[in-house]
Formats: structure tokens, C-alpha cells, sequence
């Protein structure tokens, strides 16, 4: 496919984890790529950054669609809005419809959307009525809907495999709900991908609403006991009848990179099974090869380093940022100084509780560490006040120098 001949792809949720591995298989495949954003700085740090074109947009402001959907031929519908907390399901179908009828104004051809999967007959969390409801309003538009609907993605970096990762690595006895008895049908994100990338060019989806998932159901509690096993964790599950679903959702908000608004919702759709009832996927879309759960997990493990990370924290914004993601703890300085960037040094410490990579150049500095297990919680926690303040010191620093200079 010649680049600068190829349909104009728009990649809506820009800033998420499907649409930071969907657009470099995009580029991959010589696709000319737009990215809508609500933040358009925070795409400062990916690799791909400079191969795109890049425009400021917002589902839930339906006046800034028009441009950003202009000449597109085919756009992936990759939002969602938990993160708004209370109100957002209502939220997530206002910006369906909005886009819907944007895209039809716009002459595009083709809306590719990536939902949840769950049986609509059973009770569902409003989380999961929300993913199914929003696939139907993109369908009540003229332009055709091809929907997908996953469930447990294992990835490194997907929301879902992060809760997994980050509480089996911590509690040595693992607390969970009754609902961790409930089965689910995990996919890899490489096959996520790859169904995404196949509903381009495969005319037999065009259209249709999908089940994917993985080879093999397990039940939730299954998920986290085999993560353990490949991390090489001994791990026990301890299930709780009645604990709350806010208190659950609070102490993932804690412990793990999910905050508090979409642990809830997430929390919340464990109570219903998510498994493909129907197979169609499968037919529609041979040319997916369909990869194990142990296998996407050994993958994300891997993926656990500095070189494969994406780097949400660079924004090109001065000051001191803490975050979990994919696996690490990360600890950011970007002093934002007028002179050039220099050449990067990168400093890798293997110790007995994780990995540690300690990154510097002349702006800025980083540090990331992949705990193991509960003592690896509890070294980053324990040394972390004074990582915090050597960094605000340093910005302090940093200023001063900055103020002399003019």
C-alpha cells in the first residue's frame, strides 16, 4: 500500500493503551494515520510521535469533529469516558451519537469499534451495558459499524492485565470477591490487533458485531494464579463474600496504575461471565492466528523495559511526576531547560525485590523499577520519600539556575 495514496485512517483515543499498539501496526502497514486527541501532549513521548498527523479533538464536543474527520475513510471509535466517574454512561452514548453523526457528514466510509464482551441478557454493570449500548448507537448512523467485543486483555500496559500484574505481585494471599469465580475468555492484544487491523481490508466483517477472545476459558481467579505461576510467585486466592464494591475499587486505586473512577466500573463487570458464545470471529477473520494466555503473559513480562515502554509521562511539562504503568514504578524529572537535549545515559541495578533502570540526560531524569513480589512494594515505598525529595531539590536546582540565567 503507497502511504501517500492510502485512505486517510483516524484513530480516535489516541492517548490509550489500544491505540498505542494499533497505530504502529498501522505505520507498519503503510497507512497514513490521524490521531484525535484530548490531550494532544501527551503524545509527546511516543515513538511514532513525527509519523502522524496529530489533531485536538473531543468525542464529548461535537464542534471539534468536523475537522478531525475530514477526508477520513475509515475511523477506529476506541473511547471511553470511566474515568468521568458518576454520569459517564450516559456521557459515553451522548459521544456515540455525536460521532456517528459526525462521520456521516464527513462522506467516511467505515467505523471500526472496540467494545466489551458480555452476554446483553444477563445483569450487567453498568460498565458493560454501557460498551454494548455505545456499539449500537454507532450502528443507528448510515456509515457501517464493524464492533468487536473483548474482555480481559493481556498486554502489558492493558488496564485489565495491570489490575492482574500489580495484585499478584503484592499480596502473597490474594483478596478477592466471590465474583473471581466467574469465568472470562482473555485475548492477547497482539490478537486484538490483529482483528482490528484485519477489519481494514476483510470485506466479511463489514458490519458485524464480533466476540473475540482467546482459545481457552478460565475463571478470574484462574488469570491471577497463572500469572503467578509464570512469574514464578507462590500465590493463594482469598475470596471475600460481601465486600463492597467501592472498597474494592479503592484499594486497586491504590495498589495498582487503575484509578479509583475505573477500578469501579471495571470492578463491577466482574459479576457476569465474559465469554464468546458466538464464534463467528473465527470464520469471518481466518487470518488471525489466535495466541494462549501464557504465551500474551510471557510477552508482557518481557515487554517490562525502558526500550519497550510507551512513555506516557513525557508531555513537555516541567516538574516531578510518579506513576505506576506497565508494570513499573516510575519516577520522572524534566527540569524543561532551553538547551539542547543531550545524549542519554541509561544505568541498569538488578536487586533482590526487581529491575531498576536509572535514566538521565541534561533535562531530565528517570527512574524505573519493576518490583518482584511483596518486598519489591515495600523497598520502592520505603526509599521512595527520598527519591522524591533528591528530585525536587534537584528541580529547585534546576530553576535557579534557569532564573540566573536571565
Amino acid at each position: 500500500m503507497d502511504s501517500l495514496t492510502s485512505p486517510l485512517i483516524l484513530v480516535t483515543g489516541a492517548t490509550g493503551y489500544i491505540a498505542s499498539r494499533l497505530i504502529p501496526r498501522l505505520l507498519d502497514s503503510d497507512c497514513r494515520v490521524r490521531a484525535l486527541a484530548r490531550e494532544p501532549r501527551r503524545l509527546y513521548g511516543r515513538a511514532w510521535f513525527d509519523q502522524i498527523e496529530i489533531v485536538h479533538a473531543d468525542v464529548t464536543l461535537p464542534d471539534t469533529l468536523p475537522r478531525a474527520l475530514e477526508g477520513v475513510h475509515t475511523a477506529y471509535y476506541l473511547v471511553h469516558n470511566m474515568a468521568h466517574g458518576r454520569g459517564y454512561t450516559a456521557l459515553e452514548l451522548e459521544a456515540a451519537r455525536a460521532f456517528a453523526s459526525a462521520a456521516e457528514r464527513a462522506g467516511v466510509k467505515h467505523i471500526i469499534y472496540l467494545g466489551g464482551l458480555a452476554d446483553p441478557e444477563q445483569h450487567l454493570a453498568p460498565h458493560m451495558r454501557s460498551r454494548i449500548e455505545t456499539g449500537k448507537v454507532l450502528r443507528q448512523g448510515k456509515v457501517p459499524v464493524t464492533e468487536f467485543r473483548a474482555g480481559v486483555i493481556a498486554g502489558s500496559g492493558s488496564i485489565s492485565f495491570e489490575m492482574i500484574r500489580f495484585m499478584t505481585e503484592l499480596f502473597p494471599l490474594v483478596p478477592g470477591p466471590l465474583w473471581l469465580k466467574n469465568k472470562s475468555q482473555p485475548i492477547a492484544i497482539q490478537n486484538v490487533i490483529d482483528y482490528l487491523l484485519a477489519a481494514l481490508t476483510n470485506p466479511n466483517g463489514r458490519g458485524g458485531v464480533f466476540e473475540i477472545g482467546g482459545a481457552h476459558i478460565y475463571t478470574y481467579a484462574d488469570l491471577l494464579l497463572r500469572y503467578a505461576r509464570l512469574r514464578g510467585l507462590n500465590r493463594r486466592m482469598f475470596l471475600l463474600p460481601g465486600v463492597p464494591l467501592w472498597f474494592m475499587a479503592l484499594g486497586v486505586a491504590l495498589m495498582t496504575p487503575v484509578p479509583y473512577p475505573i477500578a469501579h466500573a471495571l470492578i463491577g463487570g466482574l459479576s457476569a461471565d465474559s465469554v464468546v458464545k458466538h464464534p463467528e470471529a473465527l470464520q469471518a477473520f481466518p487470518e488471525v492466528t489466535l495466541i494462549d494466555f501464557d504465551t500474551a503473559v510471557r510477552d508482557a513480562l518481557q515487554r517490562t523495559h525502558p526500550d519497550h515502554i510507551e512513555r506516557v509521562w513525557v508531555d513537555g511539562r516541567a516538574g516531578v511526576k510518579s506513576l505506576k504503568h506497565e508494570g513499573c514504578f516510575i519516577l520522572h524529572l524534566d527540569s524543561h531547560l532551553p538547551q539542547e537535549r543531550g545524549v542519554g545515559v541509561r544505568e541498569f541495578r538488578h536487586t533482590p525485590f526487581g529491575e531498576m533502570w536509572l535514566e538521565r540526560d541534561q533535562n531530565s531524569r528517570t527512574i524505573l523499577f519493576a518490583p518482584r513480589g511483596f518486598f519489591g512494594f515495600l523497598y520502592w515505598y520505603l526509599l521512595y520519600p527520598f527519591r522524591w525529595l533528591k528530585f525536587y531539590v534537584l528541580l529547585w536546582m534546576r530553576k535557579q539556575q534557569k532564573s540566573m540565567r536571565h
